[in-house]
């Protein structure tokens, strides 16, 4: 009886799959928990980090079945988006064709690592029946005014051909293709996420079963501040700017102002003055860089006047305007009152463009001269060169100085985000279409809901050229107007990819729901998700836009959770070599290829236990083949008791074993709870062991009683991390009847004795068995008169002996 991997786990997928083992029946549901990993994108080949992801989730879901609960554990694939359609570009595929083959592969991959998935619930965001709920939320947004369309200076990919949210460039790159990112003026869809920017920051506190660094990166992309809005009247105009700062005391140490390059006021400011040709040139150099080099700390500070002036109202000082490359257009209003004394960006800009620099807050108990000034004074200090607020502490200075501003009507109050609302409109094919129909007459319409779904035309040729390929699709531009009847022009941008994955856990709950993406009962009765598992990766793009769905939903009345997600485990990365796998490195470790070698629970066992969940992974062939020799170990087991004499007598090893057993139970639960699966399993691991040295210690003859409770309560330990041979070993041992998770007996943790180290001036010399209620007296008397500890102390004095009850005995000599 040989353990054969494939044969075994064949077997048990298909008695999972005939009986619909892990379907779930909403009406049958009492106890519920959904737990469920971020969908995977269907590249068409699973790698080490999908069965990392999935291995931990199935974990979750099998555990928390063992205990009684109704688990929704589903799965899918996030399947618009733009590498389908250069694929299908290259090879000449249509990417639907190319999409859905790859999903039924990965679909067949995840069936035999055996992952507990309800098959019937799965959802692939390029089917009609799912993106015509994508449109409906585009509807629901348009209709409460959070969709809208503007004219907009946007990040453009030039080798993607399509425009990227802000939360898509990284470090002034594509986040997909890693190209620079430039800038390019679209008009383009939006949704007002910016509406949602204090709740989703509060909200971040309640998140307790989050991780930190997620949360933390969250709350910096929101970037809250809080400040003052002032307003710079333009000289020579009836017109002003107005400037956000949070340093309001720093007014009286403006010598310049700076606007951006993009900024719609800049054309009209520049116009007919001596320097309109010099600032159109270096508009045209920046709309070349990206908005993250020209903040990075490092970059050259560049400007040039625009030959006009503002007023600081504060003072009524006429300060130059220049348009410098620092500034975005994008955060505050696009215009900065520069304080070179007291920001490095301005100092650094003064000191090139030979600017003036006024201190007007001064170090306490020093006087710094401006003449002299290496770097900007950017700390709270003492006013000065400031008016009645000279000799103030700049905190205190600071409040009063707004209240001035709002007395004197020069500015108010203000809170400011650095978070910019979401650009949703991209130029690529394969995608959810907007349902926006363009009228002569009626200007922009909605498509009516009854409409739905707006449908992709699956034969449409390719063309990179940085226009949507539905532009050339003349069947499916050309629509009826809904209002007036006459022929219209249907948007030809698709949707980002974001926005199928922003509610995508919703329609899990409802997936067959033919008129509703979801009913708000079940939706209800699942949500918020109890566990959610995927990379940090996603922590600003896809749980940021997730969060804000949820909230824009319950504030329509179509949900009651304000948040997605209650409990967040953001997975480490599988490493090999040092490096994160990659077809271009040459370190891709295929996850078929080990299970045709070792079998699925070899697979799932290593990912589990070469590090804890949230750390990285670093690969290793040899520990795959050390588990895969453990798995044969416990297989053996099953093998010795089977063919091994059994009787019913009692023996002094019986309660060892028992002890063994009920500590592992107790641990391997806590550490499960926990995501400690390594522990877990390093537990189950050591419980192995003491049943091979209790095999030993009783030649061979087991107490039947002992051993089928515990080779009952180790293969349902098993059950969560080595599905197929658990219940296989189940079978085989004839333990049958309904699998319930284990629970340990407190007194069977009770010993009669212990084992207590022994050591000699803090250096370990040893170990004792004691009685487990010995008292002190008792434990020193026992280790004095152990004949090995009486000759390591026979030639010197005894200074003290100290006792740690139940654990250590110290002599010092």
């Amino acid at each position: 009886m040989d353990y054969n991997a494939r044969e075994i786990e064949k077997k048990w997928q298909k008695i999972w799959k005939n009986n619909n083992t892990f379907k779930l029946n909403d009406k049958d549901v009492k106890k519920p928990y959904y737990v469920l990993e971020m969908f995977f994108y269907p590249s068409g080949d699973l790698h080490m980090g999908h069965v990392r992801n999935y291995t931990i989730g199935d974990v979750v879901a099998r555990y928390k079945k063992l205990n009684g609960f109704d688990v929704l554990h589903p799965t899918g694939a996030d399947a618009f988006g733009l590498p389908a359609e250069n694929a299908a570009i290259k090879n000449g595929i249509p990417p639907d064709k190319w999409t859905k083959d790859n999903i039924a592969s990965m679909y067949e991959q995840l069936a035999r690592l055996g992952i507990s998935y309800d098959w019937d619930r799965t959802v692939e965001t390029c089917n009609e029946d799912y993106y015509k709920f994508t449109q409906w939320m585009f509807l629901q947004l348009y209709n409460h005014g959070l969709a809208y369309k503007k004219k907009s200076h946007v990040n453009w990919c030039p080798s993607c051909e399509t425009v990227l949210a802000n939360e898509q460039v990284v470090s002034g790159s594509c986040e997909r293709c890693k190209h620079e990112v430039g800038k390019k003026d679209l008009e383009q869809w939006f949704f007002s996420i910016t509406e949602y920017a204090q709740q989703l920051l509060d909200d971040l506190d309640e998140l307790k079963d989050w991780p930190d660094k997620v949360k933390t990166m969250q709350a910096n992309w929101i970037g809250r501040s809080e400040g003052a809005e002032v307003d710079f009247a333009i000289d020579g105009s009836d017109k002003k700017l107005t400037v956000y700062t949070t340093r309001p005391d720093t007014l009286f140490g403006v010598t310049y102002a700076v606007i951006a390059p993009e900024h719609p006021l800049v054309t009209e400011l520049i116009k007919d003055t001596p320097q309109e040709d010099e600032c159109l040139k270096f508009i045209d150099d920046v709309q070349f860089s990206s908005e993250i080099s020209r903040t990075f700390a490092d970059t050259e500070k560049l400007g040039v006047w625009s030959g006009r002036y503002l007023i600081n109202p504060i003072n009524n000082r006429k300060i130059p305007l220049y348009l410098a490359n620092y500034v975005l257009m994008n955060y505050g209003t696009g215009v900065v009152m520069a304080v070179p004394a007291h920001d490095q960006r301005d100092f650094e800009f003064a000191k090139k463009y030979k600017l003036p620099i006024e201190i007007v807050i001064q170090p306490e108990g020093e006087n710094v001269d401006s003449h002299t000034l290496t770097k900007s004074f950017e700390a709270e200090g003492v006013m000065c060169n400031s008016g009645k607020w000279n000799g103030l502490p700049s905190k205190q200075a600071l409040e009063e100085i707004i209240d001035y501003i709002e007395e004197n009507d020069i500015g108010r109050r203000s809170v400011n985000f650095k978070l910019r609302d979401w650009l949703i409109s991209r130029q690529r094919y394969w995608g959810a279409p907007i349902p926006i129909i363009y009228c002569e007459k009626c200007g922009i319409v909605p498509v009516p809901e009854s409409d739905l779904p707006v449908r992709l035309p699956l034969h449409v040729p390719l063309k990179k050229k940085g226009v949507s390929p539905l532009t050339d699709c003349e069947d499916f531009i050309h629509a009826t107007c809904p209002k007036c009847g006459k022929i219209g022009k249907r948007e030809v941008d698709t949707m980002d990819t974001f926005v199928c994955s922003s509610w995508y856990f919703l329609r899990f709950c409802d997936p067959h729901n033919e008129d509703l993406p979801f009913s708000k009962e079940l939706a209800d009765k699942y949500m918020p998700v109890d566990q959610y598992i995927g990379g940090v990766e996603h922590a600003i793009l896809h749980l940021l836009y997730a969060r804000f769905f949820t909230k824009a939903l319950k504030d329509f009345g179509y949900v009651s959770c304000s948040e997605p997600f209650k409990n967040l485990l953001t997975q480490g990365m599988v490493l090999k070599d040092g490096a994160k796998m990659s077809k271009s490195l040459g370190n891709v470790v295929s996850p078929n290829d080990i299970i045709s070698k070792f079998g699925s629970d070899t697979a799932r066992l290593f990912v589990l236990f070469a590090a804890p969940p949230e750390k990285d992974l670093e690969w290793n062939d040899s520990a795959v083949e050390g588990l895969y020799r453990f798995i044969n170990r416990v297989w053996r087991i099953a093998e010795n008791y089977l063919n091994g004499e059994k009787n019913d007598y009692d023996t002094e090893h019986d309660k060892a074993l028992n002890y063994s057993l009920n500590s592992t139970i107790k641990k391997v639960t806590n550490d499960i709870e926990r995501f400690n699966f390594n522990t877990a399993i390093s537990s189950i691991m050591e419980l192995v062991n003491e049943i091979y040295s209790y095999k030993d210690k009783n030649h061979n003859v087991y107490n039947k009683n002992i051993m089928d409770n515990v080779l009952d309560k180790l293969t349902i330990m098993l059950v969560p991390f080595i599905p197929h041979v658990a219940h296989e070993l189940r079978e085989l041992l004839s333990l049958q009847g309904d699998v319930q998770w284990c629970r340990y007996d407190e007194k069977a943790l009770e010993l009669d004795t212990i084992e207590i180290v022994v050591q000699i001036n803090g250096k370990m010399k040893g170990k004792l068995i004691v009685n487990s209620d010995a008292e002190s007296e008792e434990i020193k008397n026992a280790v004095l008169q152990d004949e090995k500890f009486k000759d390591l102390i026979s030639t010197s004095a005894i200074k003290n002996i100290i006792v740690v009850p139940k654990k250590i005995v110290n002599i010092v000599l």
